[in-house]
């Protein structure tokens, strides 16, 4: 097992290169699937969710390999529509390869995917939209199997824009027969540079980033080059992580209009965030002020996956902010952790309420999911003493070696096998 360990009580300060974005990456791999022969990704991050979808790509015939942030992929002898069970339960991304296995091969049997317990996160909704495009779904003793001989366009309305569901479908629809709409699309830059990766191969899509796709079936792909844009929640995590060491940092490779929804709460809260192309120079010489409600919601809402991050910083502000999650009702594990540590936060109906201005306090906590965890390594940051920060497993999930990121801006962090 292996922890952080950090001594908090220092301003971060210098420059760092944000990494590419895991979540634009996942879908991306999946697609190569749709044509056969050679990719190159590039700025691929080195996670363990990125480790898990190429292993599952060469069990289903995929080459692959991944060196200096490019990821390699022949995808010439993808013949296997089965999902092994071993990986599938490992990360919840691996869903994304439903679609574009079903478009190549006719049919794919998956399991339930698995991924960070952070709530309910049911799969009701990828179902339904490769049942519009024609896909027959049987399932018994824990494995769902889609066949088609022909899939062909539909008009799909999503009940709730999730952002996994748009991006089946867009797979899929891609080699579908005729015209897809999906409406009530998720609006996540991801989904745009998945467009732009599958247009790049010869898909004839537009809409993205709108709440309105349009697909136009083509007969085939092509194999292209392509790079994946910076992680906008890896840049935001670094900007509360200045915030809350008070320290002053610069950010590269980043996109500041993807942030636009954190960006505005940081500067309400004091910190000076100047933009210049892909560059944030990060800048926090005090203690923040409270912010009065902030609600996470699809994007370009606060994202939820910046809640968690957001919440450490607020404890420290200059009076009571309130914090209410409506996407997921289990991402508030973090809230016991951070009391441990001397932050003052009460829950109630899917609210948090934060009465800032306490100092935190270095102690043992524990990640229970992957934004949770990158939190409490920014609460150790924080904090007077040495933090161990425990199941850092999920933390890897996200974050390519976040303490040797952290090491580069000054921070007292390391990674000790227990």
């Amino acid at each position: 097992m292996e922890t952080f360990a950090i001594e908090g009580g220092k301003p971060l300060s210098g420059s760092l290169r944000i990494q590419g974005a895991k979540n634009a990456a996942l879908p991306i791999l999946a697609a190569a699937v749709l044509a056969e022969g050679q990719f190159y990704i590039y700025d691929v991050p080195y996670l363990k969710d990125i480790d898990v979808m190429l292993e599952i790509l060469r069990e289903i015939g995929a080459s692959a390999k991944h060196v200096d942030g490019c990821v390699d992929l022949d995808t010439s002898s993808v013949s296997v529509p089965v999902i092994p069970e071993h990986l599938m339960g490992q990360m919840r991304s691996s869903i994304f390869l439903a679609g574009p296995l079903l478009a190549r091969l006719g049919e794919v049997t998956i399991s339930r995917p698995g991924g960070c317990d952070i709530g309910e996160r049911r799969i009701d909704l990828h179902l339904a939209g490769l049942t519009a495009l024609g896909a027959k779904i049987e399932e018994a003793e824990g494995y769902i199997t889609f066949r088609t001989k022909q899939l062909r366009g539909a008009n799909i309305f999503l009940s709730f824009p999730s952002v996994g569901a748009t991006e089946n479908i867009m797979m899929a629809a891609v080699l579908a027969k005729g015209t897809t709409r999906i409406c009530n699309a998720a609006r996540e830059p991801e989904i745009v540079d998945l467009q732009n990766f599958l247009n790049a191969m010869g898909a004839r899509i537009r809409g993205a980033g709108t709440d309105t796709i349009e697909i136009t079936g083509v007969p085939r792909l092509r194999t292209v080059s392509y790079r994946v844009i910076p992680d906008r929640i890896v840049t935001g995590t670094f900007l509360l992580a200045a915030g809350v060491t008070q320290g002053h940092i610069e950010l590269t490779n980043t996109i500041p209009e993807h942030l636009t929804a954190l960006i505005e709460v940081a500067r309400s809260c004091g910190v000076e965030i100047k933009i210049r192309h892909d560059i944030m120079e990060i800048k926090s010489m005090s203690r923040p002020r409270a912010y009065d409600r902030i609600i996470t919601s699809p994007y370009p809402g606060f994202p939820t996956d910046l809640q968690a991050q957001l919440m450490v910083f607020l404890s420290l502000a200059k009076g009571t902010s309130v914090i209410k999650e409506t996407i997921f009702e289990g991402r508030f594990k973090h809230v016991n952790e951070l009391a441990r540590m001397g932050a003052s936060i009460y829950v109630d109906l899917g609210s948090a309420i934060i009465r800032g201005g306490n100092k935190l306090t270095a102690t043992h906590v524990e990640a229970t999911d992957l934004r949770a965890g990158a939190a409490l390594v920014l609460a150790g940051l924080s904090a007077e003493g040495t933090t161990c920060v425990s199941q850092i497993h999920h933390i890897d999930r996200g974050y390519e070696r976040l303490e040797l990121q952290l090491q580069q801006l000054g921070a007292d962090i390391s990674r000790v096998s227990i």
